[in-house]
């Protein structure tokens, strides 16, 4: 398999994607529910997710056809065929649908190609509000823009990142004892959230804002993030050095066969030095 070759295609896939949802960013848009998770922002679709996901297959479908690899989309049933292929493309064509809508920062467009054991292999990630292109091959590195990317953690407190407040977080408890322990552990002066934005964009936050975590837990309700939220960072925090794991610290289930929820066993991103 050629990952130069397919994350070139990747990256024009984003991109092309990324034109779609410019165009529309300042514009309102009509909002439509789908079947999701428990949380509405997982149910929350709009013209402009479709409209993505049309012209990302347009790049992505002939690789399918030539090289035998699968597909799992948001936006589109998944139909089972990453668990017969060696390969599958996982992608999301607007991650944090909910924060596109109301006009803030923290949506993105995510592509990963994902062996059939779940080992991403290629990660890509285009933050349109900023033109910013991440992405990362297995076994060749990171790269921002282009660039080798430099991962810096700085600060002297410890930044928590998540979709909503951690007041208003499921098993908060738990959480805020896990930080208060990182705090200690890294000699740090403080917890600092950033809030809001899908998942995607989130696990890039966790990269520019070291000493830098996203943790969510396992919980019984359908959701925590799909497999789509996580292939690419993974993938890209891989290469990096630094963990993408189940929130136990074990390897991410990022094929799992009954459902593309992660509601089972949580995930936690970390950038702590």
């Amino acid at each position: 398999m050629d990952l130069s070759t397919l994350t070139h295609i990747a990256i024009k896939a984003a991109l092309a994607a990324g034109e779609v949802i410019q165009q529309h960013m300042n514009e309102e848009v009509a909002v439509e529910t789908k079947q999701g998770g428990a949380s509405y922002a997982s149910q929350v679709v709009t013209a402009v997710d479709r409209a993505c996901e049309t012209v990302m297959l347009s790049h992505l479908l002939p690789t399918c056809e030539e090289f035998g690899i699968a597909l799992l989309s948001e936006e589109t049933e998944d139909d089972g065929s990453r668990f017969e292929q060696d390969f599958f493309w996982c992608i999301d064509p607007m991650d944090g649908t909910l924060a596109f809508i109301n006009k803030q920062p923290g949506f993105s467009v995510s592509i990963a190609l994902v062996a059939k054991d779940g080992t991403p292999l290629i990660g890509v990630v285009l933050d349109p509000s900023t033109d910013t292109m991440y992405h990362a091959i297995n076994g060749q590195g990171a790269y921002e823009n282009g660039r080798p990317w430099q991962i810096k953690h700085t600060n002297g407190h410890l930044t928590y990142v998540t979709d909503r407040k951690l007041k208003d977080s499921s098993r908060a408890t738990e959480i805020e004892r896990l930080l208060a322990e990182q705090v200690e552990k890294l000699g740090l002066n403080a917890i600092q959230e950033i809030v809001g934005g899908g998942a995607v964009l989130n696990a890039i936050r966790v990269l520019e804002h070291g000493p830098a975590c996203m943790i969510k837990l396992p919980k019984k309700e359908i959701g925590g993030g799909c497999i789509w939220d996580f292939a690419a960072t993974a993938c890209i925090f891989h290469e990096l050095g630094l963990p993408a794991t189940n929130a136990s610290g074990g390897r991410l289930d990022l094929n799992r066969k009954d459902s593309p929820f992660m509601n089972h066993e949580g995930v936690l991103y970390a950038n702590v030095g």
